[in-house]
């Protein structure tokens, strides 16, 4: 899945997460992460997907770009 900048701070916020910690979740550098957030960089597609399964792990759902804008949520947790 391709994610945007702004998808990857707004699921890191949603978890309150710190970079730091979405850098151990996911093995990829704290340094790769800021320049994807502040647009200064493209990751690799492997990077992109490895951050994206770390935070779709730890419960974020992304939403895809369907006319209404692109954005993320929380899973709902099923008790």
């Amino acid at each position: 899945m391709e994610i945007t900048p702004a998808q990857c701070r707004a699921a890191r916020a949603l978890l309150n997460w710190s970079q730091t910690q979405l850098e151990a979740s996911s093995r990829v550098a704290k340094k790769t992460i800021a320049d994807f957030e502040r647009e200064a960089r493209s990751p690799y597609p492997r990077t992109i997907e490895a951050i994206c399964t770390a935070l779709e792990t730890a419960g974020v759902e992304f939403i895809a770009e369907n006319g209404g804008g692109a954005g993320v949520r929380l899973r709902k947790d099923k008790a």
